[in-house]
C-alpha cells in the first residue's frame, strides 16, 4: 500500500485527481497515436450534438454540469476552431443554437471507433466489479450535490466527540 492509499478518504480528492489526469492523459495519447487532433475537453460537447443534433449553450451547459460562461467559452474555442456553427434560435435571438459543422462531423466520424475502445478497455480495466465503480461514483455525486461535503463535515465536528489539536496539548 503507497502513502495515498494508507491516508484513506483524507486524500480521496488527490487521488481522483491523479486518476483523471493520467486517464485523460492516456486518451490524449490514444488521439495522438490515431493521428486525430481531438482534446478530451470536447469529449462531452461532441457527445451531446451526436445524440441531439443541435443544442443551446444553456442546454449544453446543463446536460454538462458547467456553467453558463464554461460551456460559453467551450464553444468559442470549438467554434474557432470551425467544429462548431451557431445560429440564432428561431424563437429567441439572444440564444444561440449550436450544432457540429461538417469539418465537426468528420471528425466526430473518426473519433467514435476510439470511444468504443476506450468503453472496452476501462470495461476490461475495471474487472467485474467496474459496474460498482460506477454505481458508487453515482451515489458519490449525488450525496455531494443534495448534501455537500462541507455540511456532513460541519455536522461531523458539532455531533461526534470529535476533539480538537488544542484539546489534546
Amino acid at each position: 500500500m503507497n502513502y495515498y492509499q494508507s491516508l484513506g478518504y483524507l486524500v480521496l480528492g488527490s487521488r481522483l485527481k491523479r486518476l483523471s489526469e493520467l486517464f485523460l492523459s492516456e486518451i490524449n495519447k490514444a488521439y495522438r497515436l490515431q493521428g486525430i487532433a481531438f482534446e478530451t475537453t470536447w469529449f462531452p460537447v461532441f457527445q451531446l450534438l451526436d445524440k441531439h443534433k443541435v443544442l443551446t449553450i444553456q442546454e449544453i451547459a446543463e446536460q454538462m454540469e458547467v456553467s453558463q460562461p464554461g460551456a460559453s467559452q467551450l464553444i468559442a474555442g470549438l467554434k474557432q476552431k470551425g467544429l462548431v456553427c451557431s445560429q440564432a434560435h428561431a424563437a429567441d435571438a439572444r440564444k444561440q443554437q449550436i450544432t457540429l459543422s461538417e469539418q465537426g462531423k468528420t471528425l466526430l466520424m473518426r473519433v467514435k471507433p476510439v470511444w468504443e475502445a476506450i468503453r472496452i478497455a476501462m470495461e476490461d480495466m475495471a474487472g467485474t466489479d467496474g459496474h460498482h465503480l460506477l454505481e458508487n461514483l453515482t451515489r458519490l455525486e449525488d450525496e455531494f450535490k443534495s448534501k455537500g461535503l462541507v455540511n456532513n463535515i460541519m455536522e461531523n465536528l458539532n455531533s461526534k466527540n470529535i476533539i480538537s489539536h488544542e484539546e489534546n496539548i
